[in-house]
């Protein structure tokens, strides 16, 4: 299922990855890969769920890529959605030695055949015509997406992304809480998060949505896995409930 919003065609393809086309033809990616959403096997590991994964995507379109943090990189994710001239814009703390000691084996991100570029807290770059900036994303210490007393996603470890693309301020919140600051930005479209585990839930999404007020919500990053799970229609409704528009793309490709 393809949305279109303001001349842009957007598209969840799973997990944390969102393509979103614009009238010229330049095409983003967010966090691509993970979880089998990208090379076909998701439904063998995970079953049937709403989750849009579907059969293996080989694309390599993208004219700019975005990664988040380490938990969201996955090389061959990139490879399959980047063009071969591509720019990867990658949060300055990912790295593949802490992806390793999370139990995956992945390449670094300037081993990639890509124009790779590092961005951190409050950074801007101007990538293929797209505005990009980071943004801080985490979990509140004292927050329920908290493990032996730290939080899972610990301030320093991610990012989220503005992206403007073709003029339309476009937020991906990356793995995170609601956090002070979210609210002032200015966005059109919202992506966000709303699983149950990990990163803000549905309840505290909708509630940045009102805060916000874009012209249109597009959940991701739920369903993919038992942790992950949300009541995107409940979600829907309650976001619709304060005036917003909502779209939810949950049709396998």
């Amino acid at each position: 299922m393809t949305v279109t919003h303001d001349g842009l065609e957007v598209s969840w393809l799973g997990y944390a990855t969102t393509r979103i086309e614009a009238p010229d033809g330049t095409v983003v990616y967010t966090d691509p890969g993970r979880y089998g959403t990208l090379d076909g096997t998701w439904a063998e590991q995970y079953g049937d769920a709403s989750h849009p994964s579907g059969e293996a995507y080989d694309a390599r379109d993208g004219d700019l890529v975005v990664v988040t943090h380490d938990h969201h990189y996955d090389d061959d994710g990139v490879e399959r959605v980047a063009s071969e001239d591509a720019t990867v814009v990658v949060y300055e703390g990912v790295s593949a030695e802490n992806v390793a000691d999370g139990g995956r084996d992945v390449v670094e991100p300037e081993s990639l055949p890509y124009d790779v570029r590092r961005i951190g807290y409050g950074d801007d770059l101007t990538v293929a015509g797209v505005d990009v900036r980071a943004v801080p994303a985490y979990n509140h210490a004292d927050g329920p997406n908290v493990r032996d007393g730290e939080p899972l996603h610990p301030e320093g470890l991610g990012c989220g992304f503005v992206l403007t693309v073709d003029g339309v301020p476009c937020f991906w919140t990356g793995d995170s809480d609601v956090l002070e600051g979210h609210a002032d930005l200015d966005v059109s479209l919202f992506v966000p998060s709303i699983a149950q585990n990990y990163t803000m839930d549905r309840h505290g999404a909708a509630d940045l949505a009102e805060d916000l007020e874009p012209d249109l919500v597009v959940p991701i990053h739920y369903n993919t896995f038992p942790e992950l799970e949300a009541d995107s229609k409940a979600f829907a409704g309650d976001v619709a409930s304060r005036g917003i528009p909502v779209v939810l793309d949950e049709r396998f490709r």
